[in-house]
C-alpha cells in the first residue's frame, strides 16, 4: 500500500513538473513570436536618401526606421551600416563611418527617427551593371528587443539594400548620352534586393 502511494505521488509529480514545464516552453515560445513580430513587422527600415558631402569628398547615406506600434517600444541598438561596392562577381566593403554628431548606442524608438552614414568608395575596377553607376549595396544590421536591457530576448534583424551610385567624378553628359536621359542623371537609383 506504501508502495503504491508513493508511486502514485511520484507520477503525481512528474505530471505536475511536466505541465510546468511544458507551460514554461509555451511562455518562452510566445514572448520569442512576440519579440519577431515587433523585429519584423513592427519596425519599418527604408532608405530615405543618399546625397554628395558639401566637399564632395563622398557621400551620405540616410536612412529611417520607424514603430508601427508608437505604443509599445521597441529598443533598436543601431550597429554601424556596412557599405559594398560590387567589383566584377565580389563585393569589396569601402569605407564608412557615422556622422560626429551622431548618437549610437540602444534607441527608444517610439516613431520615426533618421541615421546616417558618410562613405566613400574606393573600388577602382567596379561593376558597371548599369552606364556610368557603381553598384552599391548597403548592410543594416540590429539587435533588437522590447526591453531596454534585455538578457536573451534578443532579435538580429539584417537588411540588404541596393542602388546604382553615380561616382563622384562622374561625366553627367555621358551618362546622359548613354541612358538616353533628357534630364540630368540621378545621382542614384533604388532597386529591390536581390
Amino acid at each position: 500500500m506504501a508502495a503504491a502511494l508513493i508511486g502514485g505521488l511520484l507520477l503525481s509529480l512528474d505530471y505536475g513538473v511536466g505541465r510546468f514545464q511544458a507551460y514554461s516552453a509555451k511562455q518562452k515560445r510566445s514572448a520569442q513570436l512576440a519579440l519577431e513580430r515587433a523585429a519584423y513587422t513592427s519596425l519599418f527600415v527604408e532608405l530615405v536618401n543618399v546625397a554628395y558631402e558639401p566637399d564632395r569628398s563622398g557621400y551620405r547615406l540616410t536612412m529611417a526606421m520607424q514603430s508601427l506600434d508608437p505604443q509599445h517600444p521597441i529598443y533598436v541598438m543601431l550597429n554601424p551600416i556596412r557599405v559594398f561596392e560590387q567589383s566584377g562577381l565580389v563585393w569589396k566593403e569601402v569605407p564608412a563611418r557615422t556622422p560626429r554628431d551622431s548618437s549610437s548606442g540602444v534607441v527608444k524608438l517610439t516613431g520615426r527617427r533618421l541615421y546616417q552614414t558618410i562613405f566613400t568608395p574606393n573600388v577602382k575596377d567596379w561593376a558597371e551593371l548599369m552606364p556610368g553607376y557603381m553598384h552599391i549595396r548597403f548592410d543594416n544590421d540590429m539587435l533588437i528587443s522590447l526591453r531596454s536591457e534585455p538578457d536573451e530576448d534578443i532579435v538580429a534583424r539584417k537588411d540588404p539594400y541596393y542602388v546604382f551610385l553615380k561616382p563622384l567624378d562622374a561625366d553627367d553628359d555621358a551618362i546622359r548620352k548613354q541612358m538616353n536621359y533628357s534630364v540630368d542623371p540621378p545621382l542614384y537609383i533604388t532597386m529591390p534586393p536581390h
